[in-house]
């Protein structure tokens, strides 16, 4: 089922036999019609990942970057949508040769020439792919179909991982099985048997019910693995080590671990520091796509939630994240003196004009009471109206997202771009992907980079609007990064305060768990000295 964790299963395993030696990638398979995440409501779905060549993917993608240390790009992500598109498109060239094209076997066929690509492109010794959806969704039927072909075709080189879940009801205090027997039944009905069963709960699975869902499941018992819930997602590698789980998938393949795998020594090291650090460095984020009901999902903002992680582990802290609501800010301003308890503040990215008054609010009151700041994105585009308004005196200045007819258009299109937007031509405005950037010497930025240009990558459409650069800078906003032609600017910051850095790009999407990322490793170091950076020590 949905969030049950197949996401972080699929990155583990995929750790954990890159440990024993080999190459590994993975996919990810959405059953959606939309052709790319990009459309997709974050507070619906997740995160849209960006890649570095560009394409907007699902949140797991991010997962399997951070925990295979590695990019992951377009070719191993697919929907129903780009699949259908593909099929659609090689029919009208006549690349069918003249037959009725159908959904079987085509669309099928067209699923596994794109994994064989993917494998080919990446040169994997071992690719994890990810089927979206819950078993016995008519959704993904057809990727489920692929593998069943893939797995007649190439027997001994193709293994299946269940994933599910094991309840334990409050008023009965006992773990039921029943609902993953029925799982690797309707399982069955594709034509497909698993290998393994991840066995997510909320406790560990004894003996008793591996035995029970291995003779029921047609499954050898230990190839039925305890996926117990545990407080960081970076121990489940460590978790599968110890039940082999690597060892048994090479010895399906017929392979062992090679003499000079790296093992998992790294990732253990950072599981020991994140269960011997106590002392917390409190971070406030102000966003808007985390509310769902009565709910709070954390997903809108993984790549942020994960970068504040690494960077606080990095310096020996153990993270407290808070969520703080724009739209809140908006209606009672006296809930911006709140922001005083926190750290350090972020400002992530979004769209719409939802909040924005509230994020600019917000921004004003970390410029003014010197509280750490970094905005990403969107959070580089409020603090620059915040500036111009508050300390330029453009009293109007705002975004052509919000007002496209307003006279102080701070934050806008670009030229160029226009054309597109009129003919609703949306995913042409955007900047999407890395893009190069160089950095001003002695500002901050440079600082925690420690070079003159990095890559960086990008998911907007709308810039600093070139014609008010001069009076900004004037005012004392630093252009800290721009483009190599310095014609978009990247990174802002202001040099009389502890910490106000706001990038245009997307940092979070680069940030790894064993090192961190250089701009939130700067922010968060900032953020654990804050009570001790007076005016005098800047």
């Amino acid at each position: 089922m949905s969030g049950v964790g197949k996401g972080v299963a699929s990155a583990s395993i995929g750790r954990v036999l890159q440990a024993k030696g080999y190459k590994v990638s993975a996919i990810k398979v959405d059953p959606y019609i939309n052709v790319d995440a990009g459309t997709m409501n974050p507070t619906e779905h997740g995160e849209v990942f960006v890649t570095d060549d560009g394409d907007e993917t699902d949140q797991d993608i991010g997962n399997y970057e951070r925990f295979l240390n590695q990019d992951i790009y377009a070719d191993n992500y697919m929907t129903t949508g780009r699949v259908y598109q593909t099929v659609i498109e090689k029919e009208r060239n006549l690349e069918y040769g003249g037959k009725c094209v159908e959904v079987v076997p085509h669309i099928p066929d067209e699923i596994v020439r794109r994994i064989k690509a993917a494998v080919k492109k990446t040169d994997s010794e071992i690719m994890i792919i990810e089927v979206g959806g819950t078993v016995g969704e008519y959704q993904n039927l057809l990727f489920l179909e692929a593998a069943r072909m893939m797995k007649m075709q190439n027997f001994h080189d193709v293994l299946f991982v269940l994933v599910s879940f094991l309840p334990i009801p409050s008023k009965v205090g006992e773990m039921k099985t029943k609902p993953t027997q029925y799982a690797i039944r309707t399982l069955n009905s594709a034509g497909i048997q698993p290998d393994f069963v991840l066995c997510r709960s909320e406790q560990p699975l004894d003996e008793r019910r591996k035995k029970k869902i291995a003779i029921n499941g047609n499954i050898f018992p230990d190839h039925i693995i305890s996926a117990p819930d545990i407080e960081s997602i970076y121990e489940i590698p460590v978790n599968f080590d110890r039940e082999k789980i690597g060892e048994k998938i090479l010895k399906v393949f017929g392979w062992a671990a090679r003499k000079d795998a790296p093992g998992l020594g790294d990732w253990e090291k950072l599981n020991n520091t994140i269960k011997r650090v106590d002392q917390q460095v409190k971070i406030g984020i102000v966003g808007k796509y985390f509310r769902t009901g009565d709910y709070v999902l954390e997903d809108s903002y993984i790549s942020v939630i994960e970068a504040v992680k690494h960077a606080a582990w990095v310096h020996d802290r153990q993270p407290e994240i808070h969520w703080l609501n724009s739209e809140e800010y908006e209606e009672n301003p006296q809930k911006l003196i709140e922001l005083n308890q926190y750290d350090g503040v972020i400002i992530p990215g979004g769209f719409g004009s939802r909040g924005i008054e509230g994020k600019i609010k917000a921004v004003q009151y970390l410029r003014e009471n010197k509280i750490p700041f970094l905005g990403l994105c969107l959070g580089l585009q409020m603090a620059t109206i915040e500036f111009a308004r508050n300390v330029c005196g453009i009293t109007d200045a705002t975004t052509t997202e919000v007002d496209d007819k307003a006279p102080n258009q701070v934050i806008h299109v670009m030229p160029e771009q226009i054309k597109n937007l009129q003919e609703s031509n949306y995913g042409s405005t955007m900047r999407l992907g890395a893009y190069p950037c160089k950095l001003k010497p002695n500002t901050k930025s440079f600082a925690a980079y420690g070079k003159e240009e990095i890559s960086e990558r990008h998911r907007h459409r709308y810039e600093v609007n070139n014609d008010y650069r001069e009076q900004l800078e004037q005012a004392g906003l630093v252009f800290a990064g721009t483009s190599p032609d310095n014609h978009l600017v990247e990174i802002i910051e202001i040099p009389d305060h502890p910490f106000f850095v706001a990038c245009q790009f997307h940092p979070e999407f680069k940030s790894r768990p064993i090192n961190g990322h250089p701009l939130f490793n700067a922010f968060v170091k900032v953020s654990i000295n804050k009570d001790n950076l007076g005016m005098n020590n800047l």
